[in-house]
């Protein structure tokens, strides 16, 4: 076991043990209110023994993790350090999280505009709070599984500073439903907190859900049985997020191949000429590349079922026009079928008379000079003739099947 610390939002330092070797899978276990990361010890050794780096860390004002001078235990706060310790990994982790960690873990991946982890595994998803006793919460959130027997184990201005669950509970069901990773809901049938409905209502919104109900367990059901907690949760892994890399073998299924392509990150081109009637056609393509600079030569890839490809061989003329992070419409509407791609679409022409779209991060007019066959694709070779750019604005990328956009940072 080793010692970290991360940076939390607004620079607030953030507690953490590590157990494993740094190059395996990560794993982030993320405690309960008023719980420190230690509480995370047995299921730490374990997911270390089957290859796992495993990060436990302190919530904001718990265990050794600082306590926010200005006493800000907001939701925005949580979800915020936990998107600033995700910034400061090399890989997309699984995000464990027991109870109020799960679900603030919920939020941040379900709110954000990209993918940040690579699973996410949550326990007890508490019913509605307008129909929880009162005496029920309290008994299932009084005794030693919750409050660490630790002096100053955690910040009593959490509890006197009134954290607003209602708003966790809003945004966690509207995060579910754009949650776009594997997900595991984790429900102890003795919980008071939580309930079969309540559970069952969550892992219907999330596209890739899935809902164990564990016998006898409790609202930390993570640590009071850990045993048959940690086979859960090794199963999940190894099914969602397996530790062995996926492979492509020839002959085998191209999926993998598709996805194992998918990994090179590319900017998004819209490719544009005429038909020999004069009509403008063009599509989103990504196989873009520079080949020389003497003489200016670029090279794009046409799948043979392209539609408009006869007109892109009988052209001598074509266009590539890059897309900037304003233009995901444009990429949208050039992948579609069935739509007219041009009539409500700002375009000009330039010596060759084939289609520039005039806002774009790049635009190069260019010759054809020579057209190979290979595979199912037709390669595109031409001569740039004439180019302008815009500087001041960011491409838009596409990798993993997504769309995505620089981080700056």
């Amino acid at each position: 076991m080793s010692e970290l610390v991360f940076t939390g939002f607004g620079g607030l330092p953030l507690a953490a043990s590590t157990y494993g070797r740094e190059d395996h899978p990560a794993v982030i276990l993320l405690p309960g209110v008023t719980q420190t990361r230690h509480a995370w010890r047995d299921a730490a050794l374990a997911l270390a023994s089957a290859g796992r780096y495993v990060i436990c860390l302190d919530l904001r004002g718990h265990g050794d993790s600082e306590r926010p001078s200005d006493g800000n235990y907001k939701l925005d706060a949580f979800v915020a350090d936990l998107i600033a310790v995700l910034a400061q990994l090399t890989s997309r982790p699984t995000i464990v999280g027991s109870t109020f960690g799960g679900w603030i873990a919920l939020t941040a991946l379900g709110e954000a505009t990209s993918p940040l982890a690579s699973g996410l595994v949550l326990t007890n998803p508490f019913r509605d709070l307008n129909e929880l006793d009162a005496r029920a919460v309290d008994r299932e959130l009084d005794g030693t599984a919750v409050r660490s027997s630790v002096e100053g184990a955690f910040d009593e201005a959490i509890y006197q500073g009134g954290f607003d669950f209602v708003e966790l509970q809003s945004r966690m069901q509207k995060a579910a439903g754009k949650l776009r990773v594997p997900a595991l809901i984790v429900r102890g049938e003795d919980n008071q907190i939580s309930s079969d409905e309540a559970a069952t209502s969550l892992v219907e919104l999330v596209p890739d859900g899935e809902l164990v109900t564990m016998p006898s367990g409790g609202h930390y059901l993570a640590f009071e049985r850990s045993d048959e907690f940690n086979a859960v949760l090794l199963a999940f892994l190894e099914r969602k997020v397996p530790r062995d890399p996926p492979e492509y073998s020839s002959g085998e299924d191209p999926r993998t191949l598709r996805d194992a392509m998918g990994c090179f990150a590319s900017g998004i081109t819209v490719l544009t000429t005429k038909t020999e009637t004069g009509d403008p056609v063009g599509l989103t393509a990504n196989s873009f590349t520079s080949v020389s600079l003497d003489p200016p030569l670029v090279l794009v890839c046409l799948a043979k079922t392209v539609r408009s490809l006869p007109a892109f061989q009988s052209n001598s003329a074509f266009a590539i026009n890059i897309l900037h992070t304003g233009q995901q419409p444009v990429s949208n509407l050039f992948a579609s079928k069935g739509q007219d791609r041009f009539a409500n679409l700002e375009w000009e022409v330039w010596a060759h008379d084939v289609p520039i779209i005039p806002s774009s991060l790049a635009s190069f007019e260019c010759t054809r000079v020579n057209e190979i066959e290979q595979g199912d694709h037709i390669i595109l070779i031409g001569e740039v003739v004439r180019a302008r750019y815009e500087a001041r604005k960011d491409p838009l990328l596409y990798f993993g099947g997504q769309y995505r956009r620089l981080h700056f940072g």
